[in-house]
């Protein structure tokens, strides 16, 4: 792997597990993780999972449901040995505590446990429609101080919010921060983005990039360019 590519997590969104494949070994010499996210685990399965290879999986399902649900689902996948998992930091203490200890279970290859704060895709006037008065760095501090007390071994935010994280809760706390775009990149549907360079500046631990990655008309080449601007 060149260096700056162990904090490179390319996400393979897709249904398509070929197309996923392909990525995957286009990428995997440049990225330290491969997400595969919600929709390609359901329309695949765990063996889907378990054909991506060359990289650790970041199993992105974002469980969110009571304690005992959650701990359960945590335990039907420690199989597929993802070396990290997420679930809602929204899902409160209980829950995340559940999926940590269930995650144990599995001894020194358990995964890590990061708790998603506010996802990237939402802002102010999100936040207030679904009655949270908060602004987005205040509701992903409460929720990242919540997590890191419940045991979560790391956050996911979106990088305007790594250096505030990084203050407040120190360097024990994992950072994994979505909404990455590179210089010139469409935003998409992220709202609260930065360039990988700013986000390891700001304390990222790993970014967190997609399209401008899986979307490129060299997916290698264009994972390459973005492992070797993390230096």
């Amino acid at each position: 792997m060149i260096a700056g590519g162990d904090k490179l997590i390319v996400a393979l969104d897709t249904v398509d597990a070929g197309l996923a494949r392909a990525w995957a070994e286009a990428v995997c010499p440049y990225a330290g993780l491969l997400k595969l996210g919600l929709e390609f685990y359901l329309a695949n399965g765990g063996a889907g999972v378990a054909r991506i290879a060359g990289a650790p999986i970041f199993l992105d399902l974002k469980l969110h449901d009571i304690p005992n649900t959650v701990a359960g689902a945590v335990r039907a996948v420690l199989p597929l040995k993802p070396r990290m998992l997420t679930v809602h930091a929204s899902g409160g203490s209980a829950m995340i505590r559940a999926a940590c200890q269930a995650a144990a279970g599995a001894g020194p290859e358990r995964p890590m446990i990061l708790a998603v704060t506010v996802l990237t895709n939402l802002n102010q006037d999100d936040l207030n429609a679904t009655g949270i008065p908060s602004a987005p760095p205040e509701q992903v501090l409460r929720l990242g101080r919540l997590a890191a007390e419940a045991g979560a071994d790391g956050l996911v935010c979106s990088p305007l919010e790594v250096a505030m994280l990084r203050q407040a809760l120190g360097p024990a706390v994992r950072l994994v921060v979505p909404g990455i775009r590179p210089e010139g990149s469409a935003a998409g549907d992220q709202v609260r983005i930065m360039t990988p360079a700013q986000a390891i500046a700001a304390g990222a631990d790993w970014i967190v990039v997609g399209r401008p990655i899986t979307g490129a008309a060299d997916p290698a080449a264009a994972a390459a360019g973005i492992a070797a601007d993390i230096l």
